[in-house]
């Protein structure tokens, strides 16, 4: 595997309080790398500072093997889809999507095609010419989603895409998430707080608590071998509580009884 992303010793600072204490992993390409933890653990940080929204107090960011770290965003080749879906409403779908397109000097004069076929491989062209408001939340995070494939960034980072979203949406754009990965061939991170959402997602998974990783692994080998009391609490209890509640409304399939003869 070829890494893509390198992190080494990433620490942040802010009102004297230590929020990321001296981080280290690597995303591999292609890879989707879901980091889960609970409210305040620092996920939400650690995406700022990757895109070039907020400076790491100290450490470095590494992508290709070239020092990213002092990179405005707009040189990382990085896109993000944010949790409230940030798009124009006086604009249409079509317009969303070509937006950043027409500032960019290499696609300015093929945005209209680049957008159009976008749009149609997210399953919107009936949809391209609606305002955002008249589109139902699962679309309008598809807008967004396409709004970041148009520019073709080599990683995507989500920020919480979908906690908006009611839990019949979330399981359709999971599926649409997973499937616009495998056809782009992109290197996705995805912030959450659900642990299912990241089991369902992830080659692998970071696990945060206070701004540190608890753990980093697949899905399976974090099921078999959690690192530490809080990955087994956070992780595998949770997931067990869920399981568990929903367990006692299903009932097992009786096989039907065998026609006499």
């Amino acid at each position: 595997m070829t890494t893509k992303l390198e992190i080494q010793n990433l620490t942040h600072v802010f009102n004297r309080q230590e929020v990321l204490h001296g981080l280290n992993f690597a995303v591999n390409d292609g890879e989707f790398l879901s980091i889960l933890g609970p409210s305040g653990c620092g996920k939400t940080t650690i995406l700022r500072i990757l895109i070039g929204l907020l400076p790491p107090t100290s450490g470095k960011i590494i992508k290709d093997g070239s020092d990213i770290t002092a990179l405005p965003a707009s040189k990382r080749n990085m896109g993000i889809v944010f949790q409230n879906y940030a798009l124009f409403q006086n604009m249409s779908v079509l317009g969303n999507v070509e937006y950043a397109l027409k500032f960019n000097r290499e696609l300015k004069s093929r945005s209209r095609d680049i957008a159009e076929n976008i749009i149609e491989q997210v399953g919107l062209s009936e949809h391209i010419h609606k305002k955002p408001w008249k589109l139902s939340g699962g679309q309008q995070q598809r807008v967004a989603i396409a709004r970041t494939l148009a520019l073709n960034p080599e990683i995507i980072l989500f920020d919480e895409p979908m906690s908006a979203l009611d839990a019949a949406t979330r399981l359709l754009l999971r599926d649409e998430i997973k499937r616009i990965q495998k056809q782009f061939r992109s290197t996705m991170i995805y912030i959450t707080h659900d642990q299912e959402e990241a089991f369902a997602l992830s080659d692998r998974i970071m696990v945060m608590d206070h701004g540190m990783i608890q753990q980093l692994d697949t899905p399976e080998s974090i099921i078999a071998h959690p690192a530490n009391t809080y990955v087994r609490e956070f992780v595998i209890d949770n997931l067990r509580l869920k399981i568990d509640s929903l367990a006692k409304y299903i009932q097992p399939e009786v096989p039907p009884p065998e026609m006499a003869l």
